[in-house]
């Protein structure tokens, strides 16, 4: 599905992020219920955390050879091919990566299966291994595990569709795992299974749903690459530079994957309750890294890699249009989580087993990776540009750096604030400096301390110092150089949130008094909407609106440019 010709570029980024962004909003609204639905009935305790540890591994492998592979390395070269009509290259290129995608994933899930408490014992130090949580989560893993390679499949038939600028069917595609596992939770609550089992219903759902995301995209891929075929020669055209971008990419994933390990292991040292808490405040800091970042990014990957290395002003012009996107968006939504994060994590979680006190907890992690949201999205943008000039290099070396900063700093962080528990009066010190004891990790229900805020700063800070090194890198290549006038108007835009949260606040208070039955969820939404609408008021006196609004629904048009 392609823009017609003659369509202005900024209209066509405005379209093409668009449809992206649509498709992983319905994903992403999906993605809040299931996480609703699992706060509700596993809070942030035992069952909560081992289905944490136990999902880590196959997201993390599927963005190592999904992401690494295919958008960095594949999706360029494919473009290419298509752009220039090339459609029998094209497929023999799509075939042989899907073939090398499915040996490699093969044998990993066999050793995810067979090696599942080793696994999880190198990945969860503080999980003890004669404890209930380590054995949930042993079996949690070699149930999701399999789910692997079709979640790294989804991820390559999302580069073969963006590569026909045909987005939205594969960035909608996992409201089905969502919707598999929002299914599987929800009919072992009624027939009345503890949490436990709940769990394990959860990671059943997870594996159905990753089989239903593949299995939605493929047919529309068969169809636009008619030249698919299967199999591995050295004669495939692009295939050697595909595999020549492929090492130092999953290198650089590899670096942030590790990362995320890292995160995992430190915090399973941590009082009971830090990993849930991170895994919740990472779903909705991935909302705008993904709505906003991703998006953008993929939207102008396939234009990027296709304008000629001598057209620097047309790559650079491109350029500002998907910064300027990025930071009109993401401002407001940093500026949302650190004034009004407790109500944004009331009204999505808060309810059941998830109170109110863990609902400071999250939030107070949630400010943290706020702090560094613009710079993790528009990273997003800048690695895309380096891919798009055949480099994939930089941001594997910047990355590596990023997870040394962002992993020193954190640990550091992390154990001067697991000392610290945020009450309803305020923080309040609970224990001393240093890592938690064996019975405060063991613990059945959270201990609410704040441990897991200095993990989230520690990646914010690691996320700058990406950020500066990258945009220099991009400058020198292009010559970019964002629009500060456009930054400022937004920024003074997303500050009106602050005092329209304060009116949002006391409003809230005051039905709250009048009508004491009035749900929590109802009271943050309301104050929500004050806050958010004194943003939209003032983007319009700045002149932003327009920007703001979603672009028209234009033609479909078939074919290949």
């Amino acid at each position: 599905m392609l823009a017609p010709e003659g369509t202005p570029p900024h209209d066509a980024l405005n379209r093409n992020a668009g449809a992206v962004s649509l498709g992983i909003l319905l994903s992403r609204v999906a993605g809040l219920l299931r996480e609703k639905l699992l706060a509700y009935h596993l809070g942030t305790g035992l069952a909560a955390e081992a289905f944490r540890a136990a999902l880590r591994i196959p997201n993390v492998l599927q963005n190592l050879l999904g992401d690494g592979v295919v958008s960095a390395a594949f999706v360029p070269t494919y473009a290419r091919a298509v752009d220039r009509g090339e459609i029998e290259d094209a497929g023999r290129l799509a075939g042989a990566v899907a073939s090398l995608l499915i040996l490699m994933t093969g044998a990993l899930v066999a050793i995810g299966i067979l090696f599942a408490g080793p696994i999880t014992r190198v990945l969860t130090p503080g999980f003890p291994v004669d404890s209930p949580k380590f054995a949930l989560t042993v079996t949690l893993v070699r149930i999701i595990t399999p789910s692997l390679g079709f979640l790294v499949l989804s991820a390559w038939c999302l580069g073969v569709l963006n590569a026909h600028r045909n987005f939205f069917r594969a960035y909608v595609a996992p409201v089905l795992w969502n919707a598999s596992i929002i299914v599987a939770v929800s009919v072992a609550a009624l027939v009345g299974r503890e949490q436990r089992e709940l769990a394990v219903a959860v990671a059943i759902g997870a594996l159905v749903g990753a089989v239903l995301q593949f299995a939605l995209q493929l047919p529309t891929v068969l169809r636009l690459a008619p030249g698919l075929r299967r199999g591995v020669s050295r004669s495939t055209p692009g295939l050697r530079q595909v595999l020549r971008a492929s090492g130092p990419a999953i290198l650089g994933r590899g670096v942030v994957q590790l990362s995320a390990y890292v995160d995992l292991i430190v915090a399973s040292l941590l009082a009971a309750g830090a990993v849930a808490a991170l895994g919740y405040a990472q779903v909705l800091y991935l909302l705008p890294v993904s709505l906003f970042g991703m998006s953008v990014a993929a939207a102008s990957l396939p234009s990027l890699s296709t304008i000629d290395a001598t057209e620097i002003a047309a790559r650079r012009m491109a350029i500002d249009r998907a910064a300027g996107r990025i930071s009109l968006f993401v401002v407001p939504t940093s500026v949302l989580y650190l004034a009004m994060g407790d109500k944004v994590v009331a009204l999505l979680f808060e309810g059941g087993a998830f109170g109110s006190a863990q609902t400071r907890q999250v939030a107070a992690v949630l400010a943290a990776y706020a702090l560094g949201l613009l710079a993790t999205t528009q990273s997003r943008l800048l690695q895309a540009v380096l891919y798009a000039l055949d480099d994939t290099r930089t941001p594997a070396r910047v990355a590596a750096l990023r997870v040394l900063v962002a992993t020193t700093l954190g640990v550091l962080l992390m154990l001067l604030l697991d000392a610290w528990r945020w009450d309803a009066d305020g923080p309040v010190r609970v224990a001393s400096f240093g890592l938690a004891s064996l019975e405060a990790r063991s613990a059945e229900a959270s201990l609410l301390r704040l441990g897991a805020v200095g993990l989230a700063l520690g990646s914010s800070l690691g996320a700058w110092t990406e950020w500066a090194i990258l945009s220099r890198k991009v400058r020198r290549r292009t010559g970019f150089r964002p629009a500060r006038g456009h930054l400022l108007r937004v920024l003074l835009a997303a500050l009106a949130i602050v005092p329209g949260g304060l009116v949002g606040r006391s409003v809230s208070a005051t039905v709250a008094a009048a009508l004491p039955g009035v749900p929590s969820a109802v009271l943050a939404a309301l104050a929500l909407v004050i806050a958010l609408g004194s943003f939209v008021l003032a983007a319009t006196l700045l002149g932003l609106a327009q920007d703001l609004r979603l672009p028209r629904r234009r033609v479909r048009t078939r074919g290949v440019r």
